[in-house]
């Protein structure tokens, strides 16, 4: 992927390294378009992954790597996401533009645009050249899903650097400064070029439109909470078992294979008698991966005293410094802890060992930069109990002390200065993990396991992809 590999080099610290790789699966379809960047012309390609394949929707994957493009412009697709502002702008006109272009080149039937974040959004100008500038007609096209109201998910740029790389077609730049300003929000123009938009959790829905309100002629922001597959990510022995008291053999038999998987990775031995607590996602700075040791020797007691045994994964952004030295300082706290491992490579074999392998799956966001989060509901399905602050997902699925446990959820400590919210945090998760998680877990074996029925009956019954797919259907698709 664009986040590179991680390696773990001989001083103990993480390296990202890229790896050119061939994917057999995906199929040549033979079309090359043209796109106009920074004045000069790239050709794009086109791969198709086939439904069959994976039992996907058709996929198309664009590449500017093949020999007709000079050398750098054929680098333009190999990193997701890349630091150079004029990359970034390359590869967003490459996604938008490049993209709609390969669906007419392939003669798919477009009724309409669903664009996720703002990455896509010159494909919004290519459909409004084809309408003649006529903006209503391309609203009615149009639809637009907001991820995150994290800064970086929002990006803006200078909107002479947009007109100068092709990113609005033919659109004028006095036409674009008045969807998304002069410093150019993506976010903006998609809001005011799209006839309806969503966030992807219930709170997330009510965020953006707190933060979207002063954004005059806005479509309107619905939410629509997001979900996983649960024939993918749910293990057939849970589908089986979960009615059954045998619930708590199939965990231990799904732990003992993520053991294996650690003894193999790292040399360290887990005890599946143990209460194993992951932490698996993105290492970035506001969901807080660290905050488990904010007091070290209070959580090394439940270490020590093999109350506890923590497992992290998860991938940074390359330019993302913050999130490498957090991951540097898990490695360097589980080189001195045989009870703290730390995976490099964080992808989907190793996220399904996490989810069925572990007890509690920990969640720290500061409310409410999370938006969703997805994880814990795979990892519900699997009768792991969600252990989270208030915020995304868990303000609809996680039941307090019911299928899992949520941490202030009743505090509002969002105005403080980030230590103190982070001092608050950690005292309620560590009073929950010391005075009922870990005494239910080792003294209570019958509600514990009630508690993963819970945890599975609320995950499958309603966080699951197909009412997601219906709601984004009835409610956002529908009567264009």
């Amino acid at each position: 992927s664009g986040y590179g590999e991680q390696q773990i080099g001989n001083d103990g610290q993480v390296e990202i390294v890229y790896k050119k790789r061939d994917y057999p699966f995906l199929k040549d379809t033979g079309v090359i378009v043209d796109v106009t960047i920074f004045g000069e012309e790239i050709k794009v390609k086109a791969l198709k992954l086939e439904p069959k394949t994976f039992g996907t929707v058709p996929v198309y994957y664009l590449t500017t790597d093949i020999a007709e493009n000079k050398q750098e412009h054929r680098q333009l697709t190999n990193i997701l996401y890349d630091g150079d502002e004029r990359t970034r702008v390359a590869q967003e006109i490459i996604l938008g533009i490049a993209g709609f272009r390969v669906l007419e080149a392939m003669h798919e039937n477009v009724d309409l645009i669903h664009i996720n974040e703002g990455h896509a959004l010159p494909a919004l100008f290519e459909m409004l050249d084809k309408y003649g500038g006529n903006l209503e007609a391309l609203r009615r096209r149009a639809v637009f899903t907001t991820h995150t109201p994290v800064a970086a998910g929002n990006e803006s740029h200078p909107v002479e650097l947009l007109a100068e790389a092709g990113f609005f077609g033919k659109t004028n730049i006095e036409v674009a400064i008045s969807l998304g300003g002069h410093d150019f929000s993506l976010t903006v123009a998609a809001l005011r070029m799209c006839r309806l938009s969503n966030g992807v959790s219930q709170l997330h829905g009510q965020v953006a439109n707190q933060m979207w309100s002063w954004v005059d002629r806005r479509c309107p922001i619905l939410a629509i909470t997001n979900a996983v597959n649960l024939h993918y990510w749910q293990d057939p022995r849970v589908t089986q078992n979960k009615d059954t008291d045998r619930i708590l053999d199939v965990k231990r038999e799904m732990k003992a294979e993520l053991f294996d998987y650690i003894e193999k990775e790292t040399g360290k031995v887990f005890d599946p008698d143990v209460l194993t607590v992951v932490w698996a996602r993105r290492f970035t700075q506001y969901k807080r991966p660290t905050l488990i040791f904010h007091d070290y020797e209070r959580t090394n007691k439940l270490l020590e005293g093999r109350k506890i045994q923590l497992i992290f994964a998860g991938k940074f952004h390359p330019n993302d410094f913050h999130g490498r030295d957090m991951f540097n300082e898990v490695l360097a706290i589980a080189a001195k802890n045989p009870h703290v491992a730390i995976l490099p490579n964080y992808g989907l074999h190793l996220s399904g060992l996490l989810k069925k392998g572990s007890d509690v799956w920990l969640n720290t966001p500061l409310r409410p930069l999370e938006a969703s989060g997805t994880s814990g509901m795979s990892a519900n399905m699997n009768g792991s109990i969600h252990f989270s602050t208030y915020d995304g997902w868990a303000v609809e699925g996680t039941y307090h002390n019911l299928n899992g446990f949520t941490i202030n959820e009743n505090v509002h400590n969002e105005h403080l200065p980030l230590e103190d919210r982070n001092v608050q945090d950690y005292d309620a998760m560590m009073d929950l993990f010391e005075n009922r998680i870990i005494p239910m877990f080792y003294d209570n074996k019958p509600e514990w396991a009630q508690f993963m029925r819970n945890a599975i009956f609320t995950s499958q019954s309603y966080f699951h992809s197909e009412r997601m797919v219906i709601e984004y259907f009835t409610r956002l698709y529908k009567g264009i």
